[in-house]
C-alpha cells in the first residue's frame, strides 16, 4: 500500500514539472535567455556587479556582466532585487535516505520504494538550488544511483548534476555492519563489505562496472566520545586505503572517506584520497598533508544539529552536542590551517531541500561568508571534478544559475530561500 501511495505521488509531482522543464529545454535550444537581476556575484573575489546580466544559448553561458549583449531573439527574465550566483554543489548528499531509522530503511523499504524516494529527494535539492551533488553511498540500495543519475542526465526526471558511488564500502562489523540485531536474523549491512587488499579492490572494480563515478570507503566507526576525549577505530589499514586510491587512478577514479578520527584521517590522507567527510579530528601533519595536496574536508554540521534537535533520548542528544562541540573546536584549527574546505550537508537523515542550512552553519562556526559559498560552488565543482564546467558564472560554462534574494555576502541566510533555478539552461524554478 504504502509503495503503491508513494509511486502516485511520484508521478503527481513529477509530471508537472517535468512537462515544464522540457518544455523550457525544447525552447532554450533555440532561444537565447538573458537573465537581469539587481546583482551578480562573482564568486572566486566576492565582487557585486549591480546591475548583473547572463546571456545563456542552450546548456551553456555565453556571456556574464553588468549588461550583456541582448540579442533580438532572446527570452529576458527580470529576476528583480536578487543576487545571482552559480548553482550550488553539496558535496555529501544521501539521496536513498530520508528522516527515520537509517539502518531499518535498509529492510523495511524495497529498492523500488527506495528509489522513488530518491527521484523525490532530488528534485527537492534541485529546487532548493543545489545543481550538482555527490552522492556518498545507497546505503544498501545496491547501484539504483545508477538509474537515478542516468534518468536526470537523460532529461526523464528533474534532478541535479550527479556524482554516484553506488553502495560503500565497509569492513566486516564496522561502521555500516548490521549491528545490534538478532545475528539469527541475518540482516543486510548497509554497504558492500570487503576484508583486505584484494576484496577492497574486487569491490571496487564490481561496483565501476555497475556505473559508480567514484568510491566512497567508511574508515573510522563507531565514534566514541567520554570526558571531552574524541575516538573512532580506523577500519581499513594504511596499505590497505593505499590499494583503493592505486585501483581509483588505475579506472580514473577518486576516493571519498567517511573519517572521523587519528589515526583513520592520517592514514587516509597519506594514501591521496580525494576527500575526508565530517573530519572531525585531524592531526597538524594531517592537516598540512590536506593543505599541501589539495584534499577536501566536508564538514558536515547540517547533520549535527538534526540529530541534536530531534535526538530520542536525553542521553543521546547530550552525546551528540558533545561530538558537535568538539567538532566545532576542531574545525577552528582546520580554518586556521588553511585545510581546503568543501560543502557537504550529509542530507538524507534530515530532510531533502533543506541542506542549504549548511551554509549558515560554516559561517556561525567561524568562516566568512564568501568562504562557505566558494565551499559550495568553487571548491564543490572541483572536488567533484567539474571545475572547468559549473562551479562559477562564466562563459563556456554550464548555465546552472540560481537568484537570491538579498546579498548573501551580507546575509547567507538568503541561500536557504532560492527564488529561482536554473540548470544546464533550462529553468526550474521561477
Amino acid at each position: 500500500m504504502l509503495f503503491r501511495r508513494l509511486s502516485s505521488m511520484f508521478v503527481i509531482a513529477m509530471l508537472p514539472l517535468a512537462v515544464a522543464a522540457q518544455a523550457t529545454r525544447d525552447t532554450a535550444q533555440v532561444t537565447p535567455v538573458v537573465l537581469h537581476a539587481a546583482r551578480l556575484l562573482d564568486v572566486d573575489s566576492g565582487t557585486l556587479t549591480a546591475p548583473g546580466e547572463v546571456l545563456v544559448r542552450g546548456e551553456r553561458i555565453i556571456a556574464v556582466g553588468n549588461k550583456v549583449e541582448h540579442p533580438d531573439d532572446a527570452r529576458v527574465i527580470d529576476l528583480g532585487d536578487t543576487t545571482l550566483l552559480p548553482g550550488l554543489v553539496d558535496a555529501h548528499v544521501h539521496l536513498f535516505l530520508h528522516p527515520g531509522g537509517e539502518a531499518e530503511q535498509t529492510f523495511n523499504e524495497s529498492v523500488a520504494e527506495r528509489t522513488i524516494r530518491a527521484t523525490l529527494a532530488a528534485r527537492d535539492d534541485l529546487l532548493a538550488g543545489f545543481t550538482a551533488e555527490r552522492d556518498m553511498g545507497t546505503e544498501g540500495a545496491g547501484a539504483a544511483d545508477t538509474a537515478v543519475r542516468d534518468a536526470i542526465d537523460r532529461g526523464a526526471i528533474p534532478g541535479p548534476r550527479l556524482r554516484i558511488s553506488g553502495n560503500a564500502i565497509d569492513i566486516v562489523g564496522g561502521h555500516e555492519d548490521a549491528i545490534g540485531y538478532n545475528p539469527e536474523q541475518r540482516m543486510l549491512p548497509n554497504a558492500t563489505q570487503a576484508t583486505g587488499a584484494v576484496e577492497l579492490v574486487a569491490a571496487m572494480r564490481a561496483q565501476y562496472k555497475l556505473g559508480a563515478d567514484f568510491t566512497k570507503i567508511y574508515e573510522t566507526g563507531k565514534d566514541r566520545i567520554a570526558n571531552g576525549e574524541f575516538s573512532s577505530p580506523y577500519q581499513f589499514s594504511a596499505g590497505e586505503l593505499e590499494a583503493a586510491v592505486q585501483e581509483g587512478a588505475r579506472s580514473g577514479k577518486r576516493i571519498a572517506v567517511h573519517a572521523t578520527a587519528e589515526p583513520g584521517t592520517g592514514y587516509a590522507a597519506r594514501a591521496g584520497v580525494a576527500s575526508i567527510d565530517h573530519a572531525y579530528q585531524l592531526n597538524p601533519d594531517t592537516m598540512k598533508i590536506m593543505r599541501e595536496r589539495g584534499i577536501f574536508a566536508v564538514p558536515t554540521f547540517a547533520v549535527l544539529e538534526y540529530f541534536i534537535a530531534h535526538a530520542a533520548t536525553t542521553q543521546a542528544a547530550e552525546r551528540y552536542r558533545a561530538i558537535e562541540a568538539y567538532h566545532l573546536a576542531q574545525f577552528k584549527l582546520q580554518l586556521a590551517a588553511h585545510v581546503p574546505i568543501a560543502l557537504g550537508s550529509d542530507v538524507g537523515p534530515f530532510p531533502h531541500g533543506t541542506q542549504a542550512r549548511e551554509f549558515v552553519l560554516l559561517v556561525r562556526n567561524g568562516m566568512a561568508p564568501l568562504a562557505a559559498i566558494q565551499a559550495g560552488t568553487i571548491n564543490g565543482a572541483r572536488l567533484l571534478g567539474w571545475e572547468n564546467d559549473i562551479g562559477r558564472l562564466k562563459a563556456g560554462y554550464y548555465a546552472d544559475v540560481v537568484a537570491v534574494a538579498g546579498d548573501p555576502l551580507q546575509d547567507i541566510d538568503a541561500l536557504q530561500h532560492v527564488r529561482f533555478v536554473m540548470k544546464g539552461g533550462t529553468v526550474y524554478r521561477q
